[in-house]
C-alpha cells in the first residue's frame, strides 16, 4: 500500500520518478530507480524520507504511510486511503449522521460490494439472534472462508492475488460446489 500511495501522490503532483528522486537527493541514474523501488515496495523508505516526500507532495506523512488505526487520526487516514484506492466515500444516512458508502462507478465496486453484503448478512444474523457473538467473530476472523460439510476451512486466496485470478478461482470453486 505504501508504494501505491507514493505513486498516487507523485502522479497528483505531475512528477516523473526521476524528478522526484532528484528532489529528495538521489542523483544520476539512481534517482528514478530508487523511486521505482519504493513504488513497487522492493524497498521501504525510512521515516525521514517519508517526511521529505510528504513535504514535496504537500501532505502529511500519515497520508503516505499505511495508516495506524490505533489512533483516531490513523483511522481517519485509513478512510482516506480507502477512498483513494477503493472508491469509499463519505455520506450521511437518513438521520444526517456520517457514514461510509461505496462509489458504484468505481472500478473496485463489483469486487467489494458483494463482500460487504456478505458481511452485512452475517451482521444481520447476529443482530437477529441467529448467530452468537462468538460465531460472528469466528466468521469475521476467518473471512474469506469456504464452508464444506463440516466446519470452516480457511480459503487459500491471498489478498495479494490480482482480481482476475480471484475471479477465476471463485468460478472454478462454484462449479465444484465449494462456494
Amino acid at each position: 500500500m505504501l508504494g501505491k500511495r507514493i505513486r498516487l501522490f507523485r502522479n497528483r503532483k505531475g512528477l516523473k520518478q526521476k524528478e522526484l528522486g532528484e528532489m529528495v537527493g538521489f542523483m544520476g541514474k539512481t534517482s528514478d530507480v530508487r523511486i521505482a523501488q519504493y513504488e513497487t515496495e522492493a524497498r521501504t523508505p525510512k521515516d525521514d524520507l517519508i517526511k521529505q516526500l510528504a513535504d514535496i507532495f504537500g501532505v502529511t506523512p500519515r497520508a503516505i504511510t499505511v495508516p495506524n488505526i490505533d489512533s483516531y487520526l490513523g483511522l481517519l487516514h485509513t478512510f482516506f486511503a480507502l477512498e483513494d484506492e477503493y472508491g469509499f466515500k463519505i455520506s450521511t444516512d437518513k438521520n444526517g449522521l456520517p457514514c461510509i458508502t461505496l462509489d458504484e462507478e468505481h472500478q473496485a465496486y463489483d469486487q467489494i460490494a458483494p463482500m460487504l453484503m456478505t458481511w452485512y448478512s452475517q451482521y444481520s444474523k447476529l443482530q437477529q439472534g441467529e448467530l452468537s457473538r462468538n460465531e460472528y467473530d469466528n466468521w469475521r476472523y476467518n473471512y474469506p472462508n469456504i464452508k464444506p460439510t463440516t466446519g470452516y476451512v480457511r480459503n487459500a486466496i491471498s489478498d495479494d492475488l490480482d482480481a482476475e485470478l480471484q475471479d477465476a478461482l471463485s468460478e472454478e470453486m462454484k462449479k465444484r460446489g465449494l462456494l
